[in-house]
């Protein structure tokens, strides 16, 4: 973990209740290097989202220690206040001004700078995110994609040595939130910035990070690039969050040995001469081919994703092969629960 720009050692965040105390971020530690983008990827309650608001400063932590470029920000008994850890935030709902027009929102964060140094930084962000000219609309004057990039704007305008974004696209639209997932990670690499964001999508993990740290009941189960966590999953929990796919014993497959194979959708190809034989539950078509359902003779279920053109009809027989690298293998477990 030497020479990391951020890094988190086993921290432990919660709070008391009338029973003791409820733990929920517990033992987690990560390590971000400066210039790249991480992400917290999990369920809702997973606890991503108080893990980056200890490593704000909103929240103390237990155990454990949260360390930027160096300097300690947080271990037990020390909390440095938000204001003086240099790292930015961008909130879920922007939380932009509606009273102050673009220009002032952005200049909010930079009071105490002489003003024409504060309007060469505003015109600078205003640049880095697209939006030369709308420095005199109001908030309510922009789209919502618009409204994201200000805020994104306003939070780097201070040049922090950390990015925290909570939940970044939200609010929304799936169509919008993919074109900007891509420009993100565009404005935050042009900006050099650190960054860590936090998100229950895997969609916008896998555009915008460079690493992820795939979360449950308050612990990194895998810290890993996007590639990496689909193909090489650390444990049953990632094998099955992370991408579609079945876990199926390994003689439902004809092979030998003990141990669960994880099997992704685009592993089972048709093939006469093929050793797998499966029958055709139902089909659905995700253009621009076919996701069907399939029965192996074992009972196990799995899908797969085949061209319009090779997928019988419900009750038919198809006979498969195994395509592509070697297969993920788990160790086998009675009870997945």
């Amino acid at each position: 973990m030497n020479g990391s720009m951020l890094q988190l050692d086993a921290i432990r965040v919660g709070y008391p209740t009338a029973h003791g105390f409820h733990v929920v971020v517990d033992g987690l530690s990560l390590a971000l290097s400066a210039g790249d983008i991480g992400c917290l990827l999990g369920a809702s309650g997973c606890g991503k989202t108080t893990a980056l608001r200890a490593i704000a400063g909103f929240e103390p932590v237990q155990a454990g220690s949260i360390v930027l470029d160096g300097d300690g920000l947080s271990s037990p008994g020390l909390t440095l206040p938000p204001e003086r850890r240099g790292v930015g935030m961008m909130f879920q709902d922007y939380a932009l001004f509606p009273h102050l027009d673009v220009a002032s929102n952005i200049a909010f964060g930079l009071r105490g700078m002489a003003k024409a140094a504060q309007r060469a930084r505003v015109d600078e962000m205003l640049a880095l995110v697209g939006l030369g000219n709308e420095a005199r609309v109001y908030p309510h004057e922009l789209s919502g994609g618009q409204q994201q990039r200000i805020a994104l704007a306003r939070a780097l305008a201070p040049a922090p040595k950390l990015l925290l974004l909570d939940e970044p696209f939200s609010n929304l639209d799936v169509d919008t939130r993919e074109r900007l997932a891509v420009e993100l990670r565009g404005i935050l690499k042009a900006a050099g910035i650190t960054a860590l964001l936090v998100t229950h999508d895997q969609a916008e993990a896998f555009v915008v990070a460079d690493a992820i740290g795939v979360m449950d009941r308050g612990r990194i189960l895998q810290w890993a690039d996007a590639p990496t966590l689909y193909r090489a999953p650390a444990d049953r929990f990632v094998a099955g969050f992370v991408g579609r796919g079945s876990v199926v014993p390994a003689s439902a497959l004809g092979m030998a040995g003990e141990g669960d194979v994880l099997l992704r959708p685009d592993r089972l190809v048709p093939d006469p001469s093929g050793s797998i034989v499966a029958e055709v539950v139902s089909s659905a078509f995700r253009g621009p081919g076919l996701v069907v359902q399939l029965r192996l003779r074992s009972g196990d279920l799995v899908e797969a994703d085949l061209p319009v053109d090779a997928a019988p009809s419900p009750g038919a027989t198809l006979v498969l092969r195994l395509a592509g690298e070697a297969l993920v293998v788990l160790p086998h477990c009675d009870d997945v629960s």
